[in-house]
C-alpha cells in the first residue's frame, strides 16, 4: 500500500466559508498568469508575496476604509510607519519639498519634522494648530506640498478646524494629511472635511486591546498606491497575524468607543469641578460642533493638576483602576504624564511652546465602570494634597 502524499498541501484550498478572515501567514503564494501580470505591472494587486500584499492585511484595511469613508486603505507596521511613509511619498512625488505642520503633534512625529525631514532637504514650517491665521500665513509664505495636522493633538487635545485648514491647503496647492488617531472615525471623518490623506496608529483605538503595533493610511486609490510603493521598498508592511488582531478589535470598535467616550465626558465634567485641577482639556465649542459628530467628543481627557509634574506623578501612582503606561485606546484606562513619556524629547521650554503644562496628565478612558474610574482619579488627587 502506497503511503505517498500529495506534493502540495491542499488543506487551505478547501471550499470553506470562514466567518472571520483566515490568518494568511504565508510569506509567498503560488504564481499563476495573473500574478505574473501583476508583477510586470508593479505587483500591487495580486497576492504573490506578503511584503507587497496579503489577504488578511487587505481584509483589515478594507474594514478601516469603511469606517473612514475612504476609497482605499493600506496597513503598515506601525503608526509612525504610516506617517513617515506618507509624508516621504508626498514630499518626493510632488514639488516643492515643503511642509507646513502643526506644532502640537506626537513626540516622534515632531522628531520626524524637526530632525529627519530637514536632513533630507525638506523645508518645514510649524505653527500653532489652533491659529487658523498662522496656518494661512505659513501656507502663503512659500509654495507648499503638504499640510499636516492631528485632528486632536497629542496630548493637548487641541481640535483642528479641518474644513478651514483643508480650504487653505488646497488654495495653496498642497495636500492635507491628518492624523486621526486620537479622535478616531467614531467622532470625526477627516476625509469628509476635505483632508486628502488620513493616517492612524491602529495600535490605539482601532485595535483596542494594547496587544498589537500597526498603522494605516487612507485616501484616494492613486495616492494610497503611491504610498504602498514606498511601504514595499522601505519594508514597512504589516504582519498578517497583527493585521488579524486589528481586524478582531474593529468588530467591537463602536461598542468600545460608545462606552469610552461617555466615560470621558463624565470624567471631564467632574475634573472641571475638582479644586486640585487647574484646567481640563476636552473638546467643546464651535469647532467641535462643526467637525465632530453630535455628543461624540472622544475618549481622551487631558488635565493639569496643582503642584506640577511631581504631583502628577504622585497622583498617577496611587491609581488602582487606571494604569500608568504609555500608549492609549485600549479597553483598559491608561494614564501618563507627557513630560516623561510621549514628549520626553522636548525641553521644558519646547513643552511650554507646545502648550504642554507642567503637571499635565493624559488619560485614555477604557471600558471600566465609569463611577469606579472617576472615584479612582478623585481619590488619587485627594491623597496627594
Amino acid at each position: 500500500m502506497s503511503d505517498a502524499r500529495p506534493a502540495k498541501s491542499a488543506g487551505y484550498l478547501a471550499r470553506t466559508r470562514p466567518v472571520v478572515p483566515p490568518i494568511y501567514q504565508s510569506a509567498t503564494f503560488y504564481l499563476d498568469d495573473l500574478a505574473y501580470k501583476d508583477i510586470q505591472e508593479g505587483g500591487l494587486r495580486e497576492h504573490w508575496y506578503s511584503r507587497f500584499a496579503n489577504p488578511t492585511v487587505d481584509a483589515t484595511a478594507a474594514e478601516i476604509a469603511a469606517l473612514e469613508g475612504a476609497e482605499a486603505a493600506l496597513m503598515t507596521s506601525s503608526g509612525m510607519a504610516a506617517i513617515a511613509t506618507t509624508l516621504l511619498t508626498l514630499l518626493t512625488t510632488a514639488q516643492p519639498r515643503r511642509i507646513v505642520a502643526a506644532r502640537q503633534v506626537y513626540g516622534d512625529t515632531r522628531d520626524l519634522l524637526v530632525r529627519d525631514l530637514p536632513a533630507l532637504g525638506v523645508e518645514v514650517a510649524m505653527v500653532d494648530a489652533t491659529d487658523i491665521g498662522a496656518w494661512a500665513e505659513a501656507i502663503a509664505a512659500a509654495p507648499t506640498a503638504v499640510v499636516y495636522a492631528e485632528t486632536l493633538s497629542n496630548p493637548q487635545l487641541d481640535l483642528t478646524d479641518l474644513p478651514s485648514l483643508a480650504e487653505l491647503a488646497h488654495a495653496g496647492g498642497a495636500s492635507l494629511v491628518v492624523d486621526n488617531t486620537f479622535a478616531t472615525p467614531y467622532t470625526v471623518n477627516p476625509l469628509r472635511h476635505g483632508a486628502d490623506v488620513v493616517v492612524h496608529s491602529a495600535t490605539k483605538f482601532l485595535s483596542g486591546h494594547s496587544d498589537v503595533i500597526a498603522g494605516v493610511v487612507l485616501g484616494a486609490a492613486d495616492t494610497v498606491t503611491e504610498v504602498q510603493k514606498r511601504v514595499i521598498t522601505f519594508g514597512g508592511c504589516l504582519d498578517p497575524h497583527a493585521a488579524f488582531l486589528v481586524w478582531r478589535g474593529i468588530q467591537t470598535f463602536s461598542l468600545r468607543l460608545e462606552r469610552s467616550c461617555a466615560t470621558a465626558s463624565q470624567l471631564a465634567t467632574r475634573l472641571a469641578a475638582n479644586p486640585e485641577v487647574v484646567s481640563v482639556r476636552y473638546p467643546a465649542g464651535d469647532i467641535a460642533a462643526r467637525v465632530m459628530r453630535p455628543d461624540r467628543r472622544g475618549a481622551m481627557v487631558a488635565f493639569t493638576v496643582r503642584g506640577g509634574d511631581s504631583r502628577a506623578l504622585a497622583a498617577m501612582r496611587r491609581l488602582t483602576v487606571a494604569s500608568e503606561a504609555t500608549s492609549l485606546g485600549g479597553v483598559e484606562t491608561l494614564v501618563s504624564t507627557p513630560f516623561n513619556s510621549s514628549h520626553f524629547s522636548l525641553t521644558p521650554t519646547e513643552r511650554v511652546a507646545a502648550r504642554i503644562d507642567d503637571g499635565m496628565i493624559r488619560l485614555s478612558c477604557g471600558i471600566e465602570d465609569p463611577e469606579a474610574l472617576i472615584a479612582d482619579v478623585e481619590a488619587a488627587l485627594a491623597a496627594t494634597v
